[in-house]
Formats: structure tokens, C-alpha cells, sequence
């Protein structure tokens, strides 16, 4: 039971993470940006917006969505059905620390605050490893750890 509680969580957390990329524009002009930056800032426009169309048309059709050791999610479908998780109430909280890209890969940092429906505050410190092919994101790597 604990196990599917830490699940549904991060999956909440993670739809949290990318629905409310408040400081995500402030990282790097738009004009500025690579085609992969600009797919990624789209993706996390659409989750600020919970825009499910607009998320999966950043996505490959086998994209590939892991939280090492908890969850492994491949296709659009399976992906857009973690777009949205009823285990938090209001939005959250996040702050990007560092976006950075090489070659295929686009990497964001930060940190986020999430309340449960239970009101209990969830802080966490994360770090998004997107995979991109063809300017579309074939894999997303999210890794996360709790903080006081």
C-alpha cells in the first residue's frame, strides 16, 4: 500500500512540477532558445494550463515517462493519463534553479511545494532529464527527493 501511495504521489508531484512552471519563461528569452528548450517550455505551458493536447503534441507517439525505482509509463496514452492526479489540492509551488541542454537533452532543476488534500505540505527538490527527437520529447527521466 505504501508503494502505490509513493506512486500516485509522484505522479502527482510531477504533474504539479510541470503545470506550474511560474519561473520557467524568466530562464532564457523565447527568442533566444533552442527548438528542443522550445518544445520543453511548451510542454510545461501546457501542464501550467493542464492542457492535455498541447502536452502530448510535445511528445512522441512511444514516449517514455520513468521515475527510477517507481514507475515506468510508455506511450501517449499511458502519459496522458498521468497528466492529472487527485491526491493534491491547489497548485504547487516551483522554482527552476537551472535549465540546460546538449545535444538531444534538455535538463531542468528546481524545487517544489505541493499540499495533499490531507493538508499536509510536501517539499521536494527535482531534476527532469528530457530526451528529445525531432524537436518532440522521446523520454522523460524525473528524479525527486524530499527536503524538510
Amino acid at each position: 500500500m505504501a508503494t502505490r501511495q509513493f506512486i500516485q504521489f509522484m505522479l502527482l508531484f510531477f504533474t504539479f512540477i510541470l503545470s506550474s512552471f511560474t519561473n520557467f519563461s524568466k530562464l532564457q528569452p523565447i527568442q533566444n532558445m533552442s527548438k528542443n528548450k522550445e518544445t520543453v517550455t511548451k510542454y510545461m505551458e501546457g501542464f501550467n494550463a493542464t492542457d492535455h493536447a498541447k502536452i502530448l503534441s510535445c511528445l512522441t507517439e512511444d514516449v517514455i515517462w520513468e521515475l527510477p525505482g517507481a514507475y515506468l509509463h510508455k506511450g501517449k496514452a499511458a502519459f496522458d493519463k498521468e497528466i492529472e492526479n487527485e491526491a493534491f489540492t491547489g497548485k504547487p509551488i516551483i522554482k527552476v534553479t537551472r535549465m540546460i541542454e546538449e545535444d538531444n537533452v534538455v535538463i531542468a532543476e528546481g524545487t517544489v511545494k505541493a499540499t495533499k488534500k490531507d493538508g499536509t505540505v510536501l517539499n521536494l527538490v527535482f531534476c527532469d532529464v528530457f530526451e528529445l527527437e525531432d524537436g518532440l520529447i522521446k523520454k522523460l527521466t524525473s528524479y525527486l527527493m524530499t527536503t524538510p
